[in-house]
């Protein structure tokens, strides 16, 4: 692998917890967390877009397009769902909470999804040595933000 890649990797983890933060405080200061979620979703498109046009890389063709499975064009309602969650959570709950929650959660699925190779992805089988690391993983978690009631 790439050295690079986990650096990589790394400060786009960082850049998702930075801007959760800032956009769920601009979801609390506009009094609509999705307001937030739909004004850093339009954001993200015109950057997305702006960089698909300087890539240069073109326009698919219709028979492209209707050979996408269907499925995976619903994709953005789980972005939405997920970003809008966030931005909802982290003034509740603090950013930090929020996105260890998030992070083992998508952590979790992630090994089950690379378990059985979803969406045609590699397959790396959950064996004992990543159950035990899931397990680590939710333990130290919980004992970071267990709080006494």
């Amino acid at each position: 692998m790439n050295t690079l890649l986990p650096w990589l990797a790394l400060s786009a983890g960082a850049a998702i917890a930075v801007q959760a933060g800032m956009n769920a405080r601009l979801g609390v200061e506009l009094g609509s967390t999705m307001l937030g979620t739909g004004i850093a979703f339009a954001v993200a498109c015109l950057v997305s877009l702006l960089v698909v046009a300087v890539q240069q890389v073109g326009i698919p063709s219709v028979a492209r397009l209707q050979a996408v499975p269907a499925y995976l064009w619903s994709g953005g309602i789980l972005s939405a769902f997920g970003v809008g969650m966030f931005y909802f959570l982290i003034p509740r709950m603090g950013v930090g909470p929020m996105m260890s929650f998030a992070l083992t959660g998508q952590i979790v699925l992630a090994v089950i999804a690379s378990h059985f190779g979803w969406f045609e992805q590699p397959v790396k089988p959950v064996n004992a040595t990543r159950l035990l690391g899931l397990l680590v993983l939710i333990a130290g978690i919980s004992l970071i933000y267990w709080e006494k009631s």
